[in-house]
């Protein structure tokens, strides 16, 4: 009897299948952690370095000093310009304590004139009084508002001479010296918040679906091995880059621990 054919085992059967697809949460990328605010801050005119108050690493609060220019011929100007005010001030009272009184002598000689009393001639002085005060009172009131215009300006460049600290944070950068000259937009200090911290990466195009807003994130960094951060996905571009054919993603840390710094490298995963 012939032999039968052999049913083929099931070893011998191609077990090539197509790979399954990937899953989010095997996804890893790296990006740096920066902080929500951050800041050059610069001299706002020209001048000269004549105090450093503040050096790198230093925690600072928003308002606090970190250098100040020289300021003796601002002070100088704002101790002339207060005194020019002042007298204009008193001149525009005395002017107007005569504007009152010429006031006054117009109204009699208008009751004079009427009753054919006081002549022509001598109201017309009356008259020419009262316009005279008040061209002064005018005069001195313009040149007092010239003053407080001035005296602002000066106050302004005053204020502008202490390079203040923007926000609450910490200094990064500081190329600031006593003595040293300086001009307008010249970076003096580099400051950074502490807090709250964020993670940029970039997600491909093909994979941009399988995130979304909210989205739990694990966070590593080589820096610190043992240092696990859990954060979310807080805000994601509209726009691909076509250069690179991914998206720009924003994550928050949540509770960030504090060895834990801005621009220090992160790698992320989706959290399962």
């Amino acid at each position: 009897m012939a032999a039968q054919p052999q049913p083929e085992s099931p070893a011998a059967k191609s077990t090539t299948s197509p790979p399954a697809p990937a899953s989010p949460a095997a996804f890893t990328a790296y990006g740096p952690l920066v902080a929500d605010q951050q800041a050059d801050v610069g001299a706002e005119h020209d001048g000269r370095i004549v105090e450093v108050a503040a050096q790198i690493g230093d925690h600072v609060r928003a308002g606090q000093l970190l250098a100040r220019l020289d300021d003796r011929a601002l002070q100088a100007a704002c101790a002339a310009q207060k005194a020019r005010i002042a007298a204009a001030q008193a001149e525009v009272r005395n002017w107007k304590a005569e504007q009152e009184s010429a006031r006054a002598d117009l109204r009699r000689a208008d009751a004079l004139l009427q009753d054919k009393i006081l002549s022509q001639e001598n109201w017309e002085d009356a008259k020419y009084k009262v316009d005279e005060t008040t061209a002064q009172v005018d005069r001195y009131e313009s040149e007092q508002a010239a003053g407080e215009a001035e005296l602002n300006a000066t106050q302004l460049a005053l204020d502008q001479s202490r390079i203040l600290a923007p926000f609450d944070g910490v200094v990064g950068r500081v190329s600031a010296r006593s003595g040293q000259q300086v001009k307008q937009g010249d970076v003096l200090f580099w400051v950074t918040a502490e807090a709250p911290l964020r993670v940029l990466f970039t997600v491909p195009e093909s994979a941009m679906r399988k995130f979304a807003i909210g989205t739990p994130l694990e966070l590593t960094t080589p820096d610190y091995p043992d240092l696990h951060q859990v954060g979310h996905i807080l805000r994601l571009s509209p726009v691909v880059d076509p250069a690179s054919a991914s998206i720009q993603v924003i994550g928050s840390v949540d509770h960030p621990s504090p060895l834990l710094k801005p621009g220090m490298s992160m790698q992320i995963r989706l959290a399962p």
